[in-house]
């Protein structure tokens, strides 16, 4: 008799056990549910492309990618990427190890300075440089702008990698007679191999994808010929097929950053508290240094503000055509606001299951979500645009389609916000809360939503940036009557009205300095600084 009560008592604890387990994964089963369904819709421009290809047929695949055209496109990317990169690299580098490891006069000015250009749309600074010097046109005009546009976005990845690094490695280096620069080399540099990767990456996309700026110096890529076939074409399979080279080209990049970035991991383990690195002395070498950050300054922020400014001056007060301005600011804000919200929303399954329950199907959504959000806006569009007119025709040109490609393109930077801060709040919280008899919506109000708020917010305002500076996908889906700043900003500059432009150049610099500041301050607080 009383084994048979054990047994019952057994089952009972067996069977309460199980119910609870099913009762907490059942809202993560849901959040997988819904970033599968996230996932599969970011896999759009994706298979758009092979969906295109499959349909056009092998031979006229073989006609539209296999010309000359293509081939001068490509031997276009491949220089600009071949030059960009690498020479984005050194600068990064270069300013980073004078701003984080020297006694540089002013170390704070000028790091805040590298970050500052992120502010600046890369077509702005093109549009700076070609009314400065109006013959500024082709390959190195392009490398040369792209490298002050984009250098920023190495520069973040390693000076906080420099910050980062424990010393003791660096002395015991120098300890077996090896000289500052060899050390450098040696020790210093393989350690920065994951943000030069990701920085260089990130670079390389930018490259692939951007079109205003490249379209200001009559510079040729796979994204101002995309533009100009759907232009003319609308929707052809020109057009369509460079869609598939340039989705390849992204591709191929990602695969070499996985290669080259390895499987290697640089972290202390050993007991204690790494110490901070000892700032070198420069001494005479003060004012040479001195010269590359106020060089770099004055080309990647100087020229912008004071090209613009001269053309306000110019222009006086009729360019400031308030009625036009205010239209286009207000539907700048609200594109901006609804994009970064469906970004945000869109983020949360997945930003969830990768804290919550983390396994192999959390990593193959997220690297699709990874995968997609890395194509450039103009495949985005393309592919809405297809699906649109020959599947939902009244939603094309709609402010649903805008919105849901900017939910698309935007996704990643809401998802690694939001990822990071559901991580600083542990379900033990939740389990907590319910114990003291909050029910279940409340409890994760009360905790998880809360103090993952401020990061959903990080992930808005940073899809909101890349919203406003946005101009492919917005010129291809907008609905008509739609007038962004950048929109407005590209028109008045295509009619050579530099000085109507200039109003709308200056209110996006100042409306993304504020959250550039945010994201310099973020980086450094990360650092513990």
């Amino acid at each position: 008799m009383g084994y048979s009560t054990g047994s019952y008592a057994r089952s009972d604890l067996g069977a309460t056990l199980l119910t609870g387990r099913r009762a907490r994964r059942r809202p993560v089963s849901w959040m997988a549910v819904a970033a599968v369904v996230v996932s599969l819709f970011a896999l759009l421009p994706l298979g758009f492309v092979i969906f295109s290809a499959f349909q056009a047929g092998w031979p006229t695949v073989v006609e539209l990618v296999f010309r000359p055209r293509v081939g001068e496109l490509l031997t276009n990317t491949i220089f600009l990427m071949l030059l960009t990169v690498p020479l984005t690299a050194v600068l990064a580098t270069a300013l980073a190890w004078l701003t984080e490891r020297s006694d540089l006069p002013g170390v704070r000015i000028w790091s805040w300075l590298a970050v500052a250009p992120l502010a600046v749309p890369a077509f702005v600074h093109s549009y700076a440089w070609v009314t400065l010097i109006p013959g500024m046109h082709g390959l190195f005009a392009g490398v040369f702008i792209s490298v002050i546009a984009y250098f920023p976005f190495l520069y973040l990845p390693i000076s906080a990698a420099l910050r980062r690094l424990d010393p003791a490695l660096e002395d015991a280096a120098s300890s077996l007679g090896l000289s500052p620069a060899r050390v450098f080399l040696r020790v210093v540099l393989p350690q920065l191999r994951l943000a030069l990767c990701g920085g260089g990456l990130l670079v390389a996309l930018h490259l692939l994808a951007e079109y205003g700026l490249y379209g200001f110096i009559r510079f040729d890529t796979f994204t101002t010929a995309i533009i100009d076939q759907f232009q003319s074409t609308f929707n052809g399979a020109a057009a369509n097929m460079l869609a598939g080279v340039l989705v390849s080209c992204c591709l191929v990049l990602l695969t070499m950053e996985m290669l080259i970035r390895g499987q290697e991991r640089y972290a202390r383990v050993g007991s204690g508290a790494a110490r901070q690195q000892p700032r070198i002395r420069l001494g005479r070498m003060t004012l040479p240094c001195l010269v590359l950050p106020l060089v770099v300054a004055l080309v990647s922020l100087g020229v912008p503000i004071l090209t613009v400014g001269r053309w306000l001056i110019a222009g006086g007060a009729d360019v400031w055509r308030l009625d036009e301005i205010g239209l286009a600011l207000g539907q700048t804000l609200v594109l901006a606001l609804l994009g970064g919200l469906v970004a945000t929303v869109a983020a949360i399954p997945m930003a969830w299951i990768s804290i919550r329950a983390p396994g192999w199907l959390q990593r193959i959504l997220e690297g699709t979500n990874y995968v997609a959000g890395s194509l450039p806006g103009v495949v985005v569009a393309l592919a809405l645009v297809t699906v649109a007119i020959r599947v939902v025709p009244p939603l094309y040109q709609t402010l649903f389609t805008i919105v849901v490609a900017y939910g698309l393109m935007f996704l990643p930077r809401a998802l690694i916000s939001l990822r990071a801060s559901i991580a600083q709040a542990p379900v033990e919280l939740e389990r907590a809360a319910g114990n003291l008899g909050r029910p279940p919506l409340r409890a994760l109000w009360a905790t998880t939503i809360r103090l993952s708020a401020p990061g959903a917010a990080a992930g808005m305002a940073l899809s909101a940036l890349g919203i406003m500076n946005e101009l492919t996908a917005t010129q291809m889906l907008a609905p008509n009557g739609t007038r962004t700043l950048a929109m407005a900003f590209w028109n008045y500059s295509g009619e050579i009205d530099y000085a109507a432009a200039a109003p709308y150049a200056a209110i996006m610099v100042a409306m993304s300095l504020p959250l550039t500041w945010l994201l310099y301050v973020q980086s450094k607080k990360m650092a513990g600084r």
